[in-house]
């Protein structure tokens, strides 16, 4: 008799594990993957793109990134609003939806205003699925899961880049056109099955709570938590360390070492599959920790990872850089999104969760452009002393709350 491919042991273990999370769960694990894999096939290499398609400086390059994340920055109030008021089901819809279409009109574009445009929209309407997200995933699970599933989902995150830079690279060689088109494909597959399959989370009590403008009012009383907005100050820093490394990376070791996509393409895959194999790992160790504590660690790590770019000279130069940079990630990313799930309170859950959003837009606001700035105005090398020294500011912010952080996730003591 032939012996099943996996043992009854093992697979019982397995649908225990799969029950332990809501079908709705699965279908954000599941979606996630797929439109990863399309929308990370592009974006190392938009820069590069752009660059070539207008040949303009990095600045002026840069300056486009910079848009996009204004947009963000922007439309993040407005995000978290919209999914505590109206529901977050529908804010995932429109946001995968719309950035799908500008990833499709981008093959089209061809002057610097079709491009300033395409990144607005595709910035402004960004918010929409990451608050709506990480609003909805706090809704599904308890709140002792919540570590466990943002980690979870993350790594679903990450396996789509592990995959797509490599295939994006490849692709990219041989034809830009079809690596947005499948970006374009799959992230409007994504919305329909959001659109058709997924039920609103946001309960009937929080959803009549307030009208959209007491809503908007309601970010008063977040803005006068002097412990979660210098938490989240802190974040900026080092989302601004972040931005300089992903988006300026692959054209810094293009132009000044000669490294092509397809190489290039295999150190965002080393960040990807570092997630895939150890986050769960790490989040399940790192929860015995004070959850500031651990986030100023990471934050260093992000800090010296970042820095040391400064020093390579080559690709494993650059890989040890990016090692390095993933073990902060690894620590700060899941734990920061349940610190912000748990202490926020349900009616105002997309509201906290939008500020935390908010961090990426104005990281990404300032690094670029900053990057673009140090590159035209003094040399290249210059960049990484830049994000460095943004990664540190943030581990000082954190530093600083860590002498005031308990370890409770619900309970944090203020300012």
């Amino acid at each position: 008799m032939q012996k099943p491919l996996i043992p009854p042991s093992i697979k019982h273990r397995m649908d225990q594990f799969r029950r332990s999370y809501p079908p709705q769960f699965w279908l954000l694990f599941w979606g996630t993957l797929v439109s990863t894999v399309g929308m990370s096939m592009i974006w190392p290499y938009l820069v590069v793109y752009i660059s070539k398609q207008l040949s303009l400086p990095m600045a002026s390059i840069g300056g486009l990134i910079t848009l996009n994340a204004a947009m963000s920055l922007l439309t993040s109030f407005l995000a978290g609003s919209f999914t505590d008021r109206l529901g977050r089901k529908w804010a995932m819809v429109i946001s995968l939806s719309f950035n799908g279409l500008a990833y499709f009109a981008m093959i089209h574009a061809q002057t610097l205003g079709q491009f300033a445009l395409l990144m607005a929209l595709r910035g402004a309407f960004r918010p929409l699925y990451r608050v709506g997200s990480d609003a909805m995933l706090a809704d599904l699970v308890s709140p002792d899961q919540r570590a466990d599933a943002y980690a979870l989902y993350r790594l679903s995150k990450n396996v789509g880049v592990a995959m797509g830079p490599a295939l994006g690279g490849f692709l990219a060689a041989t034809s830009y056109n079809i690596a947005f088109g499948i970006a374009s494909m799959t992230s409007i597959i994504f919305s329909l099955l959001i659109a058709f399959f997924a039920q609103e989370t946001l309960s009937p009590q929080a959803h009549q709570k307030s009208t959209f403008p007491e809503s908007i009012q309601g970010y008063s009383n977040i803005f006068a938590d002097k412990f979660f907005m210098t938490f989240i100050f802190g974040v900026i820093f080092r989302q601004i360390s972040a931005s300089i490394l992903w988006v300026l990376l692959a054209a810094y070791t293009k132009e000044n070492y000669g490294l092509t996509e397809s190489l290039y393409g295999l150190i965002p895959t080393t960040n990807a599959l570092m997630v895939v194999f150890l986050q769960v790992f790490v989040t399940r160790k790192t929860q015995q920790y004070p959850p500031i504590k651990v986030m100023t660690l990471g934050t260093f790590l992000y800090a010296a990872g970042v820095g040391s770019i400064a020093l390579g000279n080559g690709f494993w130069g650059f890989w040890v850089s990016m090692v390095i940079v993933t073990i902060g990630e690894l620590m700060v990313i899941p734990t920061g999104s349940s610190f912000t799930a748990n202490i926020a309170p349900e009616d105002m859950r997309g509201r906290y969760m939008s500020l935390l959003a908010l961090t990426w837009g104005a990281g990404s606001l300032v690094g670029p452009l900053l990057g673009g700035i140090l590159n035209d105005q003094f040399n290249p090398v210059s960049i990484w002393y830049g994000g460095g020294i943004a990664g540190l500011l943030g581990t000082f912010l954190l530093f600083f709350l860590s002498f005031r952080d308990k370890g409770s996730q619900t309970d944090q003591p203020r300012l």
